[in-house]
């Protein structure tokens, strides 16, 4: 496993790479808006393909360890490392990619280990996203949108959106002009504290 880091900054960058190939459109535009970073920011890229998790394991009410193995702490830590993480996955069925989805099931695991501080240490980073469609219409990413942000909801974690672009044949993402353009902006975004919808009405009634 490698990691690209950079030193001499207090935010920290993790991208996970949730695609099924290496150098896909997704992973192109992550790149893309990652070049605008300053240059003292740290960023690490993990690819899921190359720290692969074994099938998530419910072990709240059993004594047996989950099989995650070497490859789970080494994500445990990446995650807890950083101060926002970037959640790059292309759009699969409406959806995040099997790969990513597992690491995020293992959010789960992480929460309930006994004496786990997970959830407190999580609070207040930001997560962020990026997806690469086929769809010229990045409405569809809806399903998407809605994971990553109660995700980020439930661990009282900042949202910084989703970066959206077109792109099924590989490296198509480059002439979507408007998702290149986004890209050169978009951790320059707000990263308003994530919230669930009712919680966003109950503020909207007070």
């Amino acid at each position: 496993m490698t990691f690209d880091t950079a030193h001499g900054s207090d935010r920290s960058f993790l991208f996970v790479l949730g695609s099924s190939r290496s150098d896909g459109n997704t992973e192109i535009l992550a790149r893309a808006a990652a070049e605008q970073l300053p240059a003292d920011v740290p960023q690490r890229w993990v690819d899921l393909n190359r720290l692969p998790l074994p099938d998530f394991q419910d072990g709240r009410h059993e004594t047996a360890g989950r099989p995650g193995g070497e490859n789970e702490e080494l994500l445990r830590q990446a995650t807890l490392e950083a101060t926002d993480i970037v959640i790059a996955s292309p759009l699969y069925w409406y959806t995040l990619s099997a790969q990513t989805k597992r690491y995020l099931d293992y959010w789960s695991g992480w929460l309930n280990e006994p004496g786990s501080d997970f959830k407190q240490r999580m609070a207040g980073r930001t997560l962020w996203g990026v997806t690469a469609m086929a769809d010229g219409d990045h409405v569809v990413a809806g399903g998407l949108v809605t994971t990553l942000s109660h995700s980020a909801a439930y661990l009282r974690m900042r949202f910084g959106g989703v970066l959206t672009g077109t792109g099924s044949r590989p490296g198509r993402v480059r002439a979507d002009e408007q998702a290149m353009i986004r890209a050169k902006t978009f951790f320059q975004g707000g990263t308003p504290l994530a919230r669930f919808p009712y919680e966003k009405g109950s503020d909207a009634a007070a």
